[in-house]
């Protein structure tokens, strides 16, 4: 694991509190009381076995889902008051699945692009942002290659430089290797690693112990509530 020293001088980014999130009428009960909280540029993991809440907590952090009950504020924003979480996300927050979701019929620079549409960039504007990330990720020479012409690995990272379009402070990451071979994997981390080295805050989330370990904290999940850190 890579160590940071804590500074209580960090301002808290993400903080929930007695953060409830049931499915089917309360039968369900995905998160139980989840306290949280997150410093501006940690990089944090969060794992957990399988149903444990990981994914359903990154959503309600992401605003992709609004708690039952509890509180949660990212970037001072009182996440339970917000009516457009669309636009909040749009401008503060990167995702980063599983599953790549790129669009196999544009390039790795058209894929980039997408989440740009909002803005009021000109089309030349689009693509040297796009181009800039690409050369961050170490996909450079690929720019123009359809997802299909590339590797796993090399996807994931298209899927990262979409994440970063919009310049979010906070990327949400979803098991970002769980298809990967352990050396696209290790490339794909390694990305990360230098994001945050650059100031960018990461919550990951990931049953590998492997991959959570290059976190600076380790938050660990159970029958929806965190039970520690290490």
């Amino acid at each position: 694991m890579n160590s940071k020293k804590e500074d209580k001088n960090l301002n808290t980014i993400i903080r929930t509190k007695n953060l409830v999130k049931t499915f089917e009428g309360g039968l369900v009960k995905a998160l139980n009381g989840v306290d949280l909280e997150v410093f501006e540029g940690e990089f944090i993991a969060i794992m957990g076995p399988s149903g444990c809440g990981k994914s359903t907590l990154l959503h309600v952090l992401g605003g992709l889902d609004r708690p039952t009950l509890g509180e949660v504020n990212v970037d001072d924003v009182d996440l339970c008051k917000v009516r457009n979480l669309d636009s909040f996300r749009a401008r503060k927050i990167g995702f980063v699945f599983q599953m790549h979701n790129l669009v196999p019929v544009l390039t790795a620079c058209e894929n980039v692009q997408i989440p740009m549409l909002e803005l009021r960039l000109s089309s030349t504007e689009r693509k040297e942002r796009a181009e800039k990330l690409l050369s961050l990720v170490g996909l450079a020479d690929r720019k123009d290659f359809v997802p299909t012409k590339l590797s796993g690995g090399q996807r994931q990272k298209v899927a990262i430089a979409r994440a970063l379009a919009n310049d979010p402070k906070i990327l949400l990451v979803d098991e970002p290797t769980g298809n990967l071979d352990s050396a696209s994997g290790h490339e794909v981390i390694q990305v990360f690693q230098r994001l945050n080295k650059d100031g960018r805050t990461i919550v990951l989330v990931s049953h590998d112990k492997d991959i959570a370990e290059h976190a600076s904290v380790i938050y660990y999940m159970k029958d929806g509530t965190i039970l520690g850190k290490k």
